[in-house]
């Protein structure tokens, strides 16, 4: 076994998830389990592992808008964009002043260098104009709660809300919203995550950005986000309920 030719602390690093194992690692691993057959899976499974976590310390350190537009290729590239959201406005929906305010939120809990929200809100405004662009189609469901948080004062939501409504009207987009009230029978509200086709999912957290490439994961948030958008409403309901939140903002 590779506990013989290893000192006992690199395979106590192995086995605790301190230390990835390298190709020829996991090949040894697998020879001295008579399971040579399962190394190049095992390392295809590893090398997946490792470009998954991305943190967003490290995405971040040419600032904000440079992040904004490492993903403007990926969004030119995608041809339908599935996004469920039950925190925020999705950035694809954003207006400049909700961004900015979204953005100078994140610059300040990461205690950020230099703040570029303000830039990087535009790109992200510019970014999200392939939504006019023939080809590209989207479709989208947030929870109702999402149209209630106050991100920034009232004047900045009520332009956000009223915005809802004129994209939520785009051929391109399929808008939906989940009633507070909505029986939940299969799902609950989930993490925020984006589907780019079916090749990637990403989801974001507060350390760091999951980016999924594995079919079967795919698979399983494709499910998840079709019984997320059947218990949502469209068009005169969706309507409806972003009208009575652009009311109670007073």
């Amino acid at each position: 076994m590779p506990r013989r030719t290893w000192h006992h602390a690199k395979t106590s690093r192995v086995e605790n998830a301190r230390t990835a194992p390298s190709a020829k690692d996991i090949r040894l691993w697998c020879r001295a389990c008579q399971a040579d057959d399962h190394a190049e899976g095992l390392i295809a499974q590893s090398l997946n592992a490792e470009s998954l976590y991305v943190e967003w310390r490290e995405r971040m350190r040419g600032g904000l808008e440079r992040l904004q537009n490492r993903s403007a290729q990926l969004f030119r590239d995608t041809r339908l964009f599935r996004v469920y959201s039950s925190t925020l406005v999705p950035g694809l929906l954003q207006t400049e002043g909700y961004a900015a305010t979204v953005l100078r939120f994140d610059a300040a809990f990461r205690e950020l260098p230099v703040d570029d929200s303000a830039a990087a809100a535009r790109t992200r405004v510019e970014r999200s104009r392939v939504l006019h662009e023939p080809g590209h189609r989207c479709v989208l469901v947030v929870e109702a709660t999402v149209l209630r948080y106050r991100i920034g004062d009232a004047d900045a939501m009520a332009v956000q809300l009223g915005y809802l409504l004129t994209a939520g009207a785009l051929p391109s987009v399929s808008f939906g919203i989940i009633p507070a009230a909505a029986r939940r029978q299969k799902q609950w509200p989930r993490e925020t995550f984006h589907v780019y086709d079916d090749t990637l999912v990403s989801v974001e957290l507060a350390s760091a950005r999951i980016r999924i490439t594995q079919p079967s994961e795919i698979t399983l948030y494709l499910k998840a986000f079709e019984e997320l958008r059947a218990m949502a409403v469209y068009g005169p309901a969706a309507r409806a309920l972003v009208v009575e939140a652009i009311e109670a903002l007073g």
